[in-house]
């Protein structure tokens, strides 16, 4: 073993992270007909209005559990299956409850089936996740989320978007870190347009704090990369730089410029259940609106790369099953334990209301082979 002050032990704890935005569907997923989804082991489910805004809702009447995905929705109330309890699609307040007769003085508008902020853009549909209530508590009236969700960044006016979705049998401690991991490439991502693990060489990159994350400073893309090289049509190569970003509690943001050209992503790992997550990619781009059948051909590379990514979630989940003792090293694992100290100063400074302490304290310089 090499000096044990570079090695650190430790094992993903699977917390789920509450009070932020998370994604929860594909904007094209949800019609006006009742879709269910689930985020942090919540059931939800998600319509649109008469108007096509939509809502979600917990998934489950407040009177007896029956699901509401199993109830009827005429466009502005959602309607129980079981006993015809009707609720307030973006409110969630009750609106009626046939079995009352006219002398029974129940304040129908005191229940709630519980609703969440929802908002749409960049071809997903947003859900804000609140702290749980207490046990037993029931709903209320929602209250606003502090700040807007996401999104990815656009430097035009004319660009071009698209997503990509595939589900991991895995935590999102293990997705993320996947995620933002830097050495995988040349292993997981080989194919002759992109690079080989023949490629590997030295790597220096700078690292800064930001709110909740850290940024990989703007750099001079990889040179070992064939879609990188293309770059250097738009622009002078020591002119074209590259950022990634990673923020709590699961968004990892991309922006490459050249010139006047730039492409964005925005990948999100969105837990499901406690051993279940989803990786979602959305890109938007103004470069290659030259080349035949350039959005496909970008879109071919991210679903490969997301595909490969996946295959190999599903391949680690079965060592993961015996629970093995895990390690993080530096350099190259340092952003991954920079994510357990910040998921870890969040829930902390929740717990005792303080203030959030940032584990890093100011710029880094990290180096590993990739």
């Amino acid at each position: 073993m090499s000096d044990p002050e570079t090695v650190q032990r430790q094992t993903p704890d699977a917390l789920m992270l509450y009070g932020f935005w998370y994604r929860a569907l594909p904007s094209d997923r949800v019609r006006r007909q009742l879709a269910k989804a689930m985020l942090l082991d919540t059931p939800l489910v998600l319509g649109r209005d008469g108007e096509g805004r939509p809502f979600a809702l917990h998934d489950a009447c407040p009177h007896r559990g029956m699901p509401l995905s199993c109830g009827h929705f005429d466009g502005g109330q959602v309607e129980c299956s079981y006993h015809g309890w009707r609720f307030d699609a973006h409110t969630g307040q009750c609106q009626l409850v046939p079995s009352l007769t006219p002398d029974q003085k129940l304040k129908v508008d005191r229940i709630y089936a519980g609703s969440y902020a929802c908002q749409e853009h960049d071809d997903f549909i947003w859900v804000y996740i609140p702290e749980p209530a207490s046990a037993g508590a029931g709903f209320t009236k929602a209250a606003e989320p502090p700040v807007a969700p996401p999104r990815v960044p656009t430097f035009s006016g004319k660009y071009k978007i698209a997503y990509l979705t595939a589900d991991l049998p895995c935590t999102v401690d293990h997705g993320i870190i996947g995620l933002m991991d830097p050495a995988h490439g040349p292993f997981v991502h080989q194919a002759w347009w992109w690079r080989s693990r023949h490629s590997i060489h030295e790597k220096q990159k700078n690292f800064e704090p930001m709110r909740y994350g850290f940024r990989m400073s703007a750099h001079t893309p990889s040179s070992n990369s064939a879609p990188y090289k293309l770059l250097r049509l738009y622009a002078a190569a020591d002119s074209i730089t590259t950022s990634i970003d990673f923020v709590l509690p699961n968004l990892r943001l991309e922006t490459i410029r050249a010139g006047k050209y730039w492409f964005s992503s925005l990948t999100t790992v969105t837990p499901i259940t406690r051993d279940q997550c989803r990786i979602d990619v959305v890109a938007a781009w103004n470069i290659f609106r030259w080349l035949p059948l350039g959005p496909e051909l970008l879109k071919f590379v991210f679903a490969k790369f997301v595909e490969q990514d996946r295959r190999t979630m599903e391949k680690q989940s079965q060592g993961l099953r015996h629970n093995p003792h895990l390690m993080l090293i530096d350099d190259a694992d340092r952003p991954a334990k920079w994510y357990f100290q910040l998921k870890q100063a969040y829930l902390e400074s929740r717990r005792n209301g303080g203030e959030f302490r940032h584990p890093i304290r100011g710029p880094v310089t990290l180096k590993w082979r990739s």
